[in-house]
């Protein structure tokens, strides 16, 4: 079998480049990045199994077919503003895809291709990494007993213990985290959405160890995007996203001086664009990633706060996941956690564990108790307190016809 890794180079997709050479279920690898050398890089850090770098435009359609061609499944690592090409490619060579998540807005572009998949019998998830994936399967089980659910509330925090590392570095793309700080937060509550400043909200939050008390703020985010529909028929009426921990600000300020910015602006007679500067500068004080001979000690916690009923009573309830580094690996805890949901979601598909067909979100097509099995055995904890009732015969991402 044959899984492509696009912007298998990159942070988190080298990630499931290796977790997919160590699983032993692909025969072949492929890892499709427009940098090839960092692509021949991830190639040589796995073992398992025939691992090979190719050089792929997301951006050309000619380029994703010829890597695509033959394969099982493509995970899509690159940059979630690509997504839509990424599909496009995907659906015109008859292969399952998955991705990252899509910043809200893209998400729900990416539902509109429901009826295109479907008409090709082909699957395709968007967000099934970390934060979406991970977040969206435990609110499907958390809520599978539940006969009303009035609020969904996900607040993400982290912590980092690294000793030895710069004040500053990105373990997630830049681009995307400068949108989350740029865009407005979009909230779900009372059958609608209303968009809130990002970063607006504060609150603080404890988290279960290692993270403890961290400040979390409303920022977008993709779980908003299809929660609310999956939760639609149990009378959902609020699902929000909150995000902190160190680096949020520095983040927000870098926003605030324009900085992620994609309008021009002339300095010296030269046109430079603010984001393409500041990714560039980024990557030349190598601030992209772990730097050599640092070993990360970061911790990452979503929580998953549930309000509604059960049997006449009133229920509320915390479904959580910590996410640890991988040191070994020299990679943060999220990078790690990103790119082995990748790597899970990939290993089900084509498995056919995984067997819905259209554009499906995670909580609607991944089977929870599986997904949660694998996800221990990348040393990755997920809970749900108090616990709740046994599952059906069914479990809720069981669905196999494409249908919300």
């Amino acid at each position: 079998m044959k899984a492509v890794v696009l912007g298998g180079g990159g942070l988190t997709g080298r990630c499931t480049v290796r977790d997919l050479a160590r699983g032993g279920r692909f025969t072949e690898i492929i890892v499709a990045d427009l940098d090839v050398e960092l692509a021949r890089a991830a190639a040589a850090a796995a073992s398992g199994a025939t691992v090979r770098a190719e050089k792929v435009d997301a951006r050309d359609p000619s380029s994703l077919a010829r890597v695509l061609a033959g394969a099982e499944v493509c995970v899509n690592a690159v940059q979630y503003t690509f997504n839509l090409e990424v599909m496009g490619a995907c659906l015109e060579a008859g292969v399952p895809y998955l991705d990252f998540g899509g910043l809200f807005y893209m998400t729900r572009r990416q539902l509109e291709w429901d009826g295109k998949f479907r008409k090709r019998n082909l699957l395709a998830i968007p967000g099934l990494g970390q934060v979406p994936g991970v977040s969206n399967v435990l609110a499907a089980q958390a809520t599978s007993d539940l006969d009303r659910v009035d609020s969904v509330v996900i607040r993400d925090g982290w912590r980092d213990f690294t000793e030895g590392g710069p004040e500053v570095m990105f373990t997630w793309s830049p681009s995307t985290f400068l949108d989350e700080m740029e865009k407005a937060a979009a909230v779900f509550e009372d059958g609608g959405y209303r968009d809130y400043p990002a970063m607006s909200g504060a609150e603080e939050f404890d988290f279960p160890s290692p993270v403890g008390r961290t400040r979390v703020y409303r920022t977008l985010h993709s779980e908003p995007a299809t929660l609310p529909a999956f939760l639609a028929p149990k009378g959902v009426r609020h699902v929000e996203w909150k995000e902190g921990g160190p680096g949020i600000d520095v983040l927000r300020t870098m926003s605030l001086l324009g900085l992620g910015s994609s309008l021009p602006l002339r300095v010296r007679g030269q046109e430079v664009v603010p984001r393409e500067f500041t990714l560039a500068l980024l990557r030349r004080e190598g601030l992209l990633g772990v730097p050599p001979g640092v070993t990360m000690n970061d911790w990452e916690v979503c929580d998953l706060e549930i309000h509604g009923e059960a049997a006449g009573r009133p229920v509320a309830r915390h479904a959580q996941a910590r996410f640890p580094p991988k040191p070994e690996w020299g990679l943060s805890a999220t990078e790690y956690a990103v790119g082995v949901c990748g790597a899970i979601g990939a290993e089900m598909i084509a498995e056919g564990t995984i067997r819905a067909v259209g554009v499906v979100p995670p909580e609607v097509c991944v089977p929870a108790k599986a997904f949660r099995a694998a996800l221990a055995a990348r040393g990755i904890e997920t809970t749900i307190h108090p616990p709740e009732a046994p599952l059906a015969a069914v479990d809720p991402g069981a669905r196999r016809d494409g249908k919300m």
